[in-house]
């Protein structure tokens, strides 16, 4: 058994490309996977423990397990780690750090959602959250949208924004504006970004200012379930993982993005339906990752 430290992985240089390359992949085998629901224990207020297991197809011989938590006061809030095993002999064969894969991974997948289902002339962006997240989102979308230019909303938080820009200085592919309300980062927006990973209560109260076409990606879920009754479409990383919100039988139309990459549902359908990418957090991800990141540091 072996410890991968964030250290190594980040040795691999692995790119925002093939970080939604294994995303898609390993949506693409969700269905022959074993992934049970994830399970929460929630320590105070919304603190919470998470741990999610999964168990790839046959042909990679791989189980595994992670366990991740967001505990008020720790930096950065979200903290994870992962157990990789042998499937076939049970051996564990690994401990994963699993902070850069977290990032990485919910990155890419916010890509992916968005590449899969913006509009077709989508050109604004809007980010609220500037933290890891948030900036794993953004590396794999310039990335991926190296032949356009985007036009990047920040809201305004301390100094995130102005920091967040200046991480960003070296693309010559976007434009960024801070703006100071949510009126004005979401007014007229066609994709908006919601990395934060706390709110209390909703952030845009009046759903009016969500203009037609509009995807919204609510990384960690929080401050938008009033848009679940009017949005004409809901997708998800997984059914499970909505099954339980408050509004999930009064969404107006819902399937998982994995169906849309595999070409078994209809994603976006026309340039005017305001759609939800609702992308949780697959342990399958994680545990793919870590496959090819074990993978790798095993022949060199």
């Amino acid at each position: 058994m072996i410890t991968i430290t964030e250290e190594e992985i980040k040795s691999l240089n692995i790119s925002p490309n093939t970080c939604v390359e294994w995303v898609t992949e390993a949506f693409k085998i969700k269905s022959e996977c074993q992934l049970p629901a994830k399970v929460s224990v929630h320590p105070e207020g919304n603190d919470f423990i998470t741990t999610m297991p999964c168990l790839l197809p046959s042909q990679y011989h791989t189980f595994g397990v992670k366990v991740v938590s967001r505990i008020n006061g720790n930096h950065p809030a979200l903290k994870s780690d992962l157990m990789l095993f042998n499937s076939q002999n049970g051996k564990l064969n690994a401990i994963v750090e699993t902070n850069w894969i977290t990032s990485m991974r919910t990155g890419a997948v916010a890509t992916l959602a968005i590449k899969t289902l913006r509009k077709s002339d989508a050109k604004v962006y809007s980010f609220i959250g500037l933290g890891n997240t948030a900036h794993a989102t953004m590396r794999c979308m310039l990335e991926t949208f190296k032949d356009e230019h985007l036009i990047v909303r920040l809201f305004k938080y301390k100094t995130q924004a102005e920091d967040f820009i200046k991480d960003f200085s070296q693309y010559a592919n976007v434009t960024f504006n801070i703006v100071n309300s949510m009126q004005e980062l979401v007014q007229g927006t066609d994709v908006l970004v919601s990395c934060i990973t706390d709110a209390q209560g909703l952030l845009v109260e009046d759903t009016s200012w969500f203009a037609p076409g509009i995807l919204l990606v609510p990384i960690h879920t929080r401050g938008f379930q009033n848009c679940d009754l009017v949005f004409d479409k809901v997708f998800a990383d997984d059914t499970d993982h909505v099954r339980n919100f408050k509004y999930f039988s009064q969404f107006k139309s819902f399937n998982e993005i994995g169906n849309v990459l595999k070409k078994q549902s209809i994603g976006r359908e026309n340039d005017q339906e305001r759609i939800i990418s609702y992308n949780i957090g697959l342990g399958l991800h994680d545990v793919f990752y870590s496959y090819q990141i074990f993978k790798a540091l095993s022949k060199s």
